[in-house]
């Protein structure tokens, strides 16, 4: 038993060496084949990777196996001695990788020639739908071009209307001032009972076809202040007319531009019998006009018909005159 434990501890360790030098020719004769394969597969890489970047198309498959493993070689065993000896053998592991095959040049030719056709086929495509889409914007600009006609004709209609209202109503206001107010010769003069500046008094009077009053003579003056007087009796309010002097203070002109030649200006009462020549005039009722630059527009008392001047900005009753 001792004699066949020495025998085996004698041979098995020749055997191993053997086996051990067989496989490492075996590695030698393969890596030499191997090398020249792979440097053949790295050239062709090279080139398609050329190729590729100078027609601008993705990067293809690399090769799986860059580190030279030989193909068709399987995973290395782990190897250990069995017998329990003092230095145990180091396991060698080789990963196993299948080849890839690798691009011909036929093969990327072929691959260029498809996409270019899938871009071919995409630009048709985009020209399709820009044909498309012109069609589209040009009927858009027709059917605006004729919705921009159609307002025209609108706002021309509009337009149309209006002028034809405000003749109407200034037709309307002239036959009411004249039916409602009080008519004299050429004139008619009709009170308004809202308050109003000067100015929108007269813009008001112009919608209606008329004017703010302009008592051109004692006869229409005399005209007006009854009609007025009996209308607002027995109160006394003013009453705006179209007189002023906002261009020049002193030149009371008319609304029409006329200078105005006939004034009616109020005047202090007189003194009574007796009083002294210093007597002070009545501070409720002082002779007119007194407002000077502060003080440009004209309004009647409904009293007695007088004059008053006030300034412009002042909310009153207003009388208009209509022409007959």
């Amino acid at each position: 038993m001792q004699a066949a434990w020495l025998l085996g501890a004698l041979v098995v360790p020749q055997l191993l060496g053997f086996s051990h030098g067989a496989r490492g020719a075996e590695r030698e004769w393969e890596g030499g084949w191997g090398g020249a394969q792979e440097e053949e597969r790295e050239r062709e890489a090279l080139m398609l990777k050329h190729l590729q970047e100078a027609l601008g198309l993705p990067a293809g498959r690399r090769d799986k196996n860059p580190e030279g493993i030989p193909e068709g070689k399987g995973a290395g065993a782990t190897e250990k001695d069995g017998q329990g000896e003092e230095g145990e053998e180091e396991a060698v592991t080789t990963p196993y990788s299948s080849p890839s095959p690798s691009p011909t040049p036929e093969d990327t030719v072929t691959y260029i020639l498809g996409r270019l056709a899938g871009l071919d086929a995409g630009l048709h495509q985009v020209h399709v739908r820009l044909h498309a889409l012109d069609t589209r914007v040009a009927e858009l600009t027709r059917g605006l071009r004729q919705l921009r006609e159609v307002a025209s004709d609108t706002r021309d209609a509009v337009q149309a209307l209006q002028e034809a209202q405000s003749r109407a109503e200034r037709e309307h206001g002239r036959l009411e001032g004249c039916l409602k107010g009080v008519r004299l010769g050429h004139k008619c003069f009709l009170l308004s009972r809202d308050f109003e500046a000067q100015a929108a008094a007269q813009a008001r009077c112009v919608a209606r076809g008329g004017s703010l009053a302009q008592p051109a003579d004692r006869q229409q003056m005399e005209t007006l202040t009854r009609y007025l007087r009996a209308a607002l009796a027995p109160y006394n309010w003013p009453v705006w007319l179209g007189v002023h002097d906002r261009r020049a203070e002193g030149l009371y002109l008319f609304e029409n531009g006329q200078r105005v030649s006939f004034f009616a200006w109020h005047r202090a009462p007189s003194p009574e019998p007796g009083a002294g020549p210093s007597a002070a005039p009545h501070p409720l009722s002082p002779n007119q006009p007194n407002g000077g630059a502060l003080e440009n527009c004209v309004a009647q008392a409904s009293d007695d018909g007088s004059w008053w001047d006030h300034e412009c900005e002042r909310r009153l009753y207003y009388v208009c005159e209509f022409p007959f």
